[in-house]
């Protein structure tokens, strides 16, 4: 586990203990791995940095309400297929109705048909590109959000998840020759099913604790001033105990440093209201930092 943590540290992304180890395990075992979590406490950065650290190709899958089975498996590339009919039309390999040339033999339509269901019409999508993927690398499969998709899309990532396998009926059976792994993300939209958590293993990804988030915002920003990062990561700690309709995440951080840096690396009051927009993402909350409970929070973090 140790080794893991340091290499997601090569990347950028600080883990602690637990999360190492329901990754190592997961990789073992070849279970995918679903982190829950507040939105903004780092959950695709994971996946993003389980591949980098570990040489994988990160293929990602961002769901949505209404995600259409064809969107995450495959589709065949419609434009190119009627090209192809067009072309042999007019060679005279077969005629405009289906048939070959002689009107009575079908060899040609049949030529025809196993040319245009060819893999190179098939455009590959997310699970079928994970599942197979052309160039041979490992792969990190990605599944983005998952509870925004509907029930019956979660249906069909476990059959697949299951086996491992995309059947595309003109082609046959597609499977995995390496499993990928897998990471699932949800900011809990909705209560994904049973059947989908125990497939998974399951790890609850918190807001850092302030002294993990200034090792984090350190490692994103290594030309950052310490002190900066220090006063800003406290005062980020007291915003998510503020009882705001929308908390900063640690994206927001990285960003809000970032930000105090160009503006000359000073950290005051002034300096928070012109750049409150980096934190804060909801119109309610950036007028209630602008008054009495903005000047009670810089107290309360020390910042003058």
């Amino acid at each position: 586990m140790g080794t893991l943590v340091e290499a997601l540290a090569g990347t950028g992304y600080v883990a602690d203990r637990s999360l190492a180890v329901v990754l190592h395990l997961a990789g073992s075992l070849e279970l995918p791995v679903l982190l829950e979590g507040e939105p903004g406490v780092g959950k695709t950065a994971v996946a993003e940095a389980l591949a980098e650290a570990t040489g994988a190709r990160l293929v990602r899958l961002q769901c949505y309400d209404g995600l259409a089975a064809h969107h995450a498996l495959y589709e065949w590339d419609y434009a190119r297929q009627l090209l192809a009919i067009r072309m042999a039309e007019a060679r005279g390999a077969v005629g405009r109705d289906g048939v070959g040339p002689s009107g009575a033999d079908r060899g040609g339509a049949a030529d025809l048909r196993a040319e245009v269901f060819a893999p190179e019409f098939l455009l590959r999508r997310p699970l079928l590109e994970a599942i197979d993927p052309p160039d041979g690398r490992p792969v990190v499969l990605l599944v983005d959000e998952v509870d925004r998709a509907d029930e019956e899309f979660e249906a069909l990532l476990l059959e697949v998840l299951g086996q491992f396998q995309v059947t595309v009926p003109e082609l046959g059976t597609i499977v995995a020759a390496r499993r990928p792994r897998v990471v699932l993300t949800a900011n809990r939209t909705r209560a994904l099913s049973d059947a989908l958590r125990r497939r998974c293993l399951y790890h609850w990804l918190p807001y850092p604790t302030r002294d993990r988030e200034v090792e984090i915002v350190a490692a994103r920003l290594p030309g950052a001033a310490e002190d900066l990062v220090r006063r800003a990561c406290e005062l980020v700690d007291h915003i998510r105990n503020g009882g705001f309709r929308k908390t900063p995440g640690v994206s927001e951080t990285v960003d809000w440093v970032r930000a105090l840096t160009l503006v000359g690396g000073v950290l005051d009051a002034a300096t928070v209201r012109e750049t409150a927009g980096c934190l804060f993402k909801d119109a309610e909350d950036l007028i209630r930092v602008q008054g009495p409970d903005g000047r009670r929070l810089l107290r309360e973090a020390g910042v003058a």
